[in-house]
């Protein structure tokens, strides 16, 4: 089921070899819990979540802008991962698909698999545009930089095909 992408540099294509058995079990049903990713609205829920994130943090008595940007970027990352790369399985109806999701992560539910969809090309773009915000707020601090690139590398990692 690879298909090609004619606007984009990076091929599409499935990761993991599937058993029958898997394949038919994950057909059987729509996956409602990766297919929320490429609905209307999925994509501007992050941004809204770094704001939101980035107000609470700000209230904090004696919060300064440099950690401020530092702990929202920190804090996306690591509840992002948590999400999409540390549970497994499918949280509710889960006796539908047969146990197929059991061993997934939800990055490897979204798009059956397919790497470079353009869901997965958003959820790569996200960190790094944050990144690339809170080093320009921290003034570029090399110990805060240190701090979020080390936070944008543990969270990027699990998005590659090769982990």
């Amino acid at each position: 089921k690879a298909r090609g992408r004619s606007a984009s540099i990076v091929k599409v294509e499935n990761v993991g070899p599937s058993s029958q058995e898997e394949v038919l079990d994950q057909s059987a049903y729509a996956n409602v819990n990766a297919e929320w990713v490429n609905r209307k609205g999925a994509w501007l829920i992050h941004p809204v979540l770094i704001v939101a994130g980035k107000i609470l943090i700000d209230t904090l008595p004696g919060m300064t802008q440099q950690v401020s940007w530092t702990l929202t970027n920190t804090l996306y990352i690591a509840f992002s991962y948590l999400v999409f790369h540390y549970a497994t399985g499918i949280p509710f109806d889960n006796e539908l698909h047969g146990g197929a999701y059991d061993d997934l992560t939800l990055w490897e539910q979204i798009d059956e698999g397919a790497q470079y969809t353009p869901a997965k090309k958003w959820l790569i773009t996200v960190p790094i545009v944050l990144f690339l915000l809170s080093t320009h707020f921290t003034h570029y601090n090399p110990i805060l930089f240190a701090i979020n690139l080390t936070a944008l590398i543990l969270g990027l990692l699990p998005k590659l095909p090769q982990v």
